[in-house]
């Protein structure tokens, strides 16, 4: 029989960052199991395909990737002793909760289906899928308690860069977005938890935490006094714990973006100058027919706020082109749009129907050349302006934390306050250190920076760490 130390734990992850942590959390929960991660689902104990169900065709790429493992899950059975356990095939996350009993009939040799509120049942999961072997368990339910509540603490750490989840779920039922139906209805974590969860990461060596939510600027968790905090209270709470030196947050909603949290931006240093506001698109009729109860120039009167209370602010959005009914005029409102308040990175992507939703069944479905033709005008306009925004940096000393080994020998690689990847000629020892980078070249994706022992004041004062200096 497979002892606890030998379990392998094959964990696959597509789509957001909250994906990506509960992934993580995932590999936290099994670790008492015995289980531990490998790189490869040959030999694997246990494989979890972690699914994202916004992209187009994600059900079909499931059961290509499902496919591929039933051979895997049968040579592991051919080779096996008696005594051995089988191979646990899972499929979680977004997918799993929306497809759970489609999986189950197509793909039979499957042993767990279940959503992105249940994984802290993982545990009792596999015990049954031990037991009734060769029938698939579906658990796509919405549980009454928080997951959040059950999750152990963390295995181990994730370095000087970690995600932290506070928020999940989504009430503001955009036409087009499955993720009220797949991530349920909007739940906050209470603030205790989330500030204790903080000082173990920042304790284990994490120097930078992003805040996760599918609308996180919609956090409302209860405070250790009883009161109800917002984001903005939140991160005023984290900019206090000792050896956190930056903050961010993602992915937000513009009607979300309150005066206390545009105020947060100006008066907390530890926030990063950098957000993730999607818009999805510059027409006002568009912008109706998607439910995002919002027009363009309420979005462009939040960004003029946001950049009066921090001038250094860098944007990032989200696109959707083609959507059912979008004209050429709509399409030119979404170019006038980005002209008009450029962004550093974004992210734009045609429109595709996601079954269930109410976009699915509209009229006016466009052609996809229509589409394509789009998709590429767009993101010609926005690779121009990503390509102006880092060769602004050419020149400048920045801070960067450097939190992970480059890919050339001698190098390091990090990220800039504005989320730009920078790699530079630097010693091992300053990994999972903030220090001031002289850029030194800029391509499309990256900065090139050598390291620079500067004078502190001769980097932006609000974004110099106590190791900078």
């Amino acid at each position: 029989m497979s002892t606890a130390a030998s379990k392998k734990l094959f964990i696959k992850t597509w789509g957001c960052q909250m994906n990506v942590y509960d992934s993580g959390r995932m590999a936290d929960i099994l670790a008492p199991l015995g289980y531990a991660l490998t790189d490869s689902a040959e030999g694997a104990d246990m494989v979890i395909l972690n699914t994202c169900h916004i992209r187009e065709k994600a059900t079909e790429k499931v059961f290509s990737d499902l496919g591929r493992l039933r051979p895997l899950k049968e040579a592991k059975a051919g080779a096996a002793k008696a005594e051995d356990e089988p191979m646990i095939v899972a499929v979680a996350g977004c997918v799993a909760q929306a497809e759970g009993e489609e999986i189950a009939r197509r793909a039979p040799w499957v042993d767990l289906v279940f959503g992105p509120q249940t994984y802290h049942q993982l545990p009792e999961m596999v015990a049954r899928a031990h037991r009734q072997a060769g029938r698939p368990l579906v658990n796509t339910d919405f549980p009454v308690e928080s997951k959040f509540d059950h999750l152990p603490g963390e295995a181990g750490t994730q370095g000087a860069s970690a995600f932290l989840s506070v928020q999940e779920g989504c009430d503001k039922f955009c036409t087009f977005c499955v993720v009220p139906y797949t991530r349920g209805a909007e739940y906050s974590r209470d603030a205790a938890g989330i500030l204790a969860e903080a000082r173990r990461l920042t304790a284990t060596g994490a120097r930078e935490i992003t805040l996760l939510g599918q609308n996180v600027n919609a956090f409302h968790g209860e405070g250790p006094d009883g009161s109800v905090w917002g984001l903005a209270r939140l991160i005023r709470a984290l900019a206090e714990i000792d050896g956190l030196e930056r903050i961010r947050y993602t992915t937000s909603h513009p009607r979300d973006m309150d005066d206390d949290l545009i105020a947060a931006h100006r008066d907390v240093p530890q926030l990063m100058p950098f957000l993730h506001l999607p818009v999805q698109s510059g027409s006002d009729r568009i912008l109706a027919a998607m439910n995002r109860k919002h027009d363009g120039d309420t979005y462009r009167r939040v960004i003029d706020r946001l950049r009066a209370a921090r001038p250094d602010l860098a944007l990032s959005s989200d696109f959707i082109v083609g959507f059912p009914g979008e004209t050429d005029r709509d399409f030119a409102d979404t170019l006038k749009l980005v002209t008009e308040i450029g962004f550093a990175q974004a992210y734009s992507f045609k429109y595709s129907a996601r079954p269930g939703t109410p976009a699915a069944a509209l009229d006016d479905q466009l052609p996809e050349a229509a589409k394509d033709d789009r998709l590429q005008a767009l993101q010609q306009l926005l690779w121009a302006q990503q390509g102006a925004f880092n060769q602004g940096m050419v020149g400048r000393v920045i801070p960067v934390l450097l939190d992970r080994p480059g890919r050339r020998p001698g190098q390091l690689q990090g990220r800039s306050p504005w989320m730009q990847s920078v790699h530079l000629q630097a010693p091992a020892h300053l990994l999972g250190t903030i220090q001031p980078v002289r850029i030194i070249d800029a391509k499309q994706l990256s900065l090139t920076g050598t390291a620079d022992l500067v004078a502190p004041d001769l980097v932006a004062p609000h974004l110099v760490s106590e190791e900078a200096a």
